[in-house]
């Protein structure tokens, strides 16, 4: 570990990065280049101290966590982030995919400009590296889980609370399209042992995912029409767009309505109400879920 060349090398990204380009006011009295240390704090959702304490070289060596949330704040490109958990002599984390993947500075930038409509960068297996608020607010904060179950696609065919996410008739839907589109991943990766991995826990857990698997329908999910189920707003209507990163492992999503409608109107709701606690109505959507199934209609 080079905690001097450390120190250096975190100050030489905070400096060259905008307010703007992470969705800060620039104000009227900022006297640094680029980011304050409390704001990459911020953005890393490390304590300020912390941080401050890494710029001056000083510390114990940071985890892999705090590298990887450090490099998402800084919008390090791949060489950087190599080079940053090089300095801090930490082994270098997974390149494409994985619920702790890079995520790639092109779909970070964009997800930052989204402030206005719900937003959120996924890896190719639905695992949810990266959300703005209103996004966070439509379908919650993505569990910090690890293995098959960082997959919303494992925990759709494992999980019936996952499934309280989309109204009961259009559960078929949602798993033809589901399973579809990771038959065409696993196209593109070819010999993958976390598609293989994948696939071979759904198929030990789900009949209903071995029946569709066994179809062979193939098909990338581009762009949707998805009814979602809020707990405080009720059944919001969207449209759901994708962009692909380059090599195909990552992909940013977003959610529009179109103007004038009441899809629109509840989604500026939602930009109020956020994320506030709504437990109790999040479960009593469960629990009519589960009531559901129960009767043989999810």
């Amino acid at each position: 570990m080079n905690l001097s060349e450390l120190a250096a090398f975190l100050k030489s990204r905070r400096a060259r990065i905008r307010p703007a380009d992470v969705g800060l006011p620039t104000g009227p009295r900022r006297r640094v280049p680029g980011l304050r240390r409390e704001e990459v704090a911020q953005l890393a959702a490390l304590s300020s101290d912390y941080y401050t304490e890494l710029e001056r070289g000083r510390g114990s060596q940071p985890s892999e966590h705090a590298l990887t949330a450090l490099a998402r704040a800084l919008r390090l490109g791949g060489d950087e982030r190599d080079h940053l958990f090089h300095l801090a002599g930490r082994p270098l984390p997974q390149a494409a995919h994985g619920p702790t993947a890079h995520v790639q500075p092109a779909l970070l930038g964009l997800l930052d400009r989204l402030t206005t409509t719900p937003a959120q960068v996924i890896t190719d297996l639905h695992e949810t590296l990266a959300q703005n608020d209103l996004a966070a607010a439509l379908v919650g904060r993505h569990p910090a889980l690890r293995g098959p179950a960082a997959s919303f696609v494992y925990r759709w065919f494992t999980d019936p609370d996952a499934r309280a996410l989309y109204p009961a008739d259009e559960h078929a839907h949602h798993s033809r399209v589901f399973v579809a589109d990771l038959r065409a991943v696993g196209a593109r990766r070819g010999c993958d042992g976390e598609i293989t991995a994948l696939v071979t826990a759904l198929r030990r857990r789900s009949t209903e995912f071995t029946a569709l698997w066994e179809t062979r329908d193939v098909g990338l999910r581009r762009v949707d029409r998805k009814r979602i189920v809020h707990a405080a707003l009720g059944v919001i209507e969207l449209d759901c767009h994708t962009l692909f990163s380059e090599d195909g492992h990552q992909r940013l999503q977003w959610f529009t309505a179109p103007p004038g409608t009441r899809a629109a109107a509840q989604l500026e709701l939602l930009s109020v109400i956020g994320t506030q606690d709504m437990s109790a109505a999040e479960n009593a959507v469960r629990e009519g879920a589960r009531a559901r199934a129960g009767n043989g209609k999810a």
